[in-house]
């Protein structure tokens, strides 16, 4: 029994919304009653959220969504926490609940990959001649990845038809392992695959958290740990001692495993630091950030 009093709710579902853009304002409205705190993103294709409250809170959350007809079987992937994971609570309508900009319709209840349970994703990295491919940014990879996957070389997930059509074209006939941080981006993404002429794609049903969270897989063959797009950024996944740490400080190139942002208030570039370097540069990332900074602060 969790001891702790908030949680984090990680969800999502592409379901048409009628009048998206009205509902959006009206769930802002009710978030903001509710006290919870978080991002929301509502399209005409569905809704995808992160957030964070009281357990009573979330709770009610789930039950109010529950009562929707639209979202009744929504899937929540929940975490405990001791206090928010969010400052404020931000419900925004778009035009696309994750920004691909492809220019086929990509709905996810038409087209997609196989979707593969924890222990039916991790039986098949271990296969041969499979294709692993992490459907996040590079940054995200860099902190933790599933072993052998590919890094894309991308910093939005809108770059990923160009890089694969740049570097996947000759794999066409491989089988595909796709997987994201909750599953949201895989949806479009092994749709995208299919349309390309991709034969074989497969998609991790509930993302790395839902991985991480499988109690008979518990994480296995994931290495690092997971950022998440909240005040935690990143969580562990894998749960045993085979757990390693690859990313590498933004300085020293040591192992490390923790992203902060610059402490110039102007760059704010999230790096990875080890402890040492973090107190050593005063949590800045460059030597010209650091005199940037002192110097604003002298001079006004």
């Amino acid at each position: 029994m969790s001891n702790h009093e908030y949680a984090i709710l990680l969800y999502y579902k592409f379901v048409p919304i009628p009048e998206a853009e009205a509902f959006a304002k009206e769930h802002l409205d009710f978030c903001r009653a509710l006290g919870i705190k978080g991002r929301i993103l509502i399209a005409d294709e569905g809704i995808n959220g992160t957030l964070s409250g009281t357990i009573a809170q979330t709770e009610q959350y789930m039950q109010h969504m529950r009562q929707n007809p639209l979202f009744h079987d929504m899937v929540y992937k929940i975490d405990p926490a001791d206090r928010h994971a969010f400052t404020k609570i931000f419900v925004r309508y778009k035009k696309e609940l994750v920004t691909f900009r492809y220019d086929q319709p990509l709905d996810p209840n038409v087209i997609g990959g196989k979707r593969l349970s924890p222990k039916q994703f991790y039986e098949k990295l271990q296969q041969e001649d499979v294709i692993v491919l992490d459907g996040r940014n590079g940054y995200e990879f860099d902190i933790g990845h599933f072993r052998n996957a590919i890094r894309p070389d991308v910093e939005s997930f809108r770059e990923f038809p160009d890089w694969i059509r740049e570097n996947m074209g000759e794999l066409k006939k491989k089988p595909v392992l796709t997987y994201c941080t909750g599953g949201i981006r895989c949806e479009k993404l092994t749709g995208f695959l299919l349309q390309e002429g991709f034969e074989d794609v497969y998609q991790l049903d509930g993302g790395i958290v839902t991985y991480g969270k499988d109690p008979e897989v518990q994480g296995r063959l994931f290495d690092g740990k997971c950022y998440v797009f909240d005040e935690r950024i990143s969580v562990p996944i894998n749960q045993t001692d085979e757990d390693i740490v690859v990313g590498t400080c933004h300085h020293c190139k040591k192992p490390a495993d923790r992203y902060i942002n610059c402490a110039n208030d102007s760059c704010h570039m999230q790096h990875i630091v080890c402890d040492e370097c973090e107190e050593r540069y005063d949590g800045y990332c460059s030597s010209d950030c650091e005199e940037h900074s002192t110097a604003t602060i002298n001079y006004g």
